[in-house]
């Protein structure tokens, strides 16, 4: 049986078929605690988050660091993206936040498909059960950051090349001991301790920033906290 709090302040279960539903809020009010502080968590995150108006001055992430982003509307040049000098500057023809918006995220893809091929790569020396290289896409998602198909397919979130590249290397193992397991059973997560001690920390870490890389919202400074 697993429990997932997510950053939305959803709480999913995922159990096997016979387990029925007595079985199931039992095993939720056995971990209330731990549910309950994720949550209070969470919850304290999503207090201090506005949405992305796309537009000069914003903070932007990728890689785990922030940039800060610059529009500017230059004569007789392409629209495109580039950073530049701790800066996130995108050229357009007119100022329109979805233009900008629809720039950035598909500089996004075509930066996590790179980043993505290159860490799988390193990442591969580590994990001796996958016999070649499995296939990669990427494919925007609102709730997970990857997902390991039955035949050894991973698919990685695209926004998850805003995090830092521990917590990039933390996804990309826990899809590749999903080659080996499928579950997350016991043998599962010998495999996580074996490949990366201390996951938990990563894991933690990724988590905490999800509201801010997954969609369209952006943290602020509380006035007078």
């Amino acid at each position: 049986m697993l429990i997932k709090v997510h950053p939305d302040c959803r709480v999913v279960v995922s159990a096997p078929e016979p387990i029925d539903n007595d079985a199931v809020l039992k095993a939720v009010k056995r971990r209330g605690r731990l549910i309950y502080q994720q949550l209070r968590d969470f919850c304290k995150a999503l207090e201090y988050i506005t949405p992305r108006q796309y537009i000069s001055g914003e903070s932007h992430y990728y890689l785990g660091r922030q940039y800060l982003l610059k529009v500017i509307e230059p004569e007789d040049t392409q629209q495109q993206v580039k950073l530049l000098r701790g800066k996130l500057e995108i050229s357009v023809r007119k100022k329109d936040p979805e233009t900008v918006r629809l720039l950035l995220a598909e500089w996004y893809k075509t930066r996590a498909k790179a980043v993505f091929h290159r860490r799988l790569d390193a990442l591969l020396e580590q994990t001796l059960w996958a016999s070649g290289r499995p296939p990669l896409r990427t494919l925007s998602m609102k709730t997970q950051w990857g997902s390991c198909s039955p035949q050894g397919r991973i698919t990685l979130n695209p926004h998850l090349v805003k995090a830092p590249r521990q917590c990039i290397d933390y996804v990309i193992l826990h899809e590749l001991c999903h080659i080996a397991e499928h579950n997350h059973s016991e043998r599962f997560y010998r495999l996580m301790n074996q490949v990366m001690p201390k996951w938990e920390g990563t894991k933690n870490k990724l988590d905490a920033m999800a509201n801010l890389i997954l969609g369209d919202t952006l943290p602020f400074l509380p006035i007078n906290r």
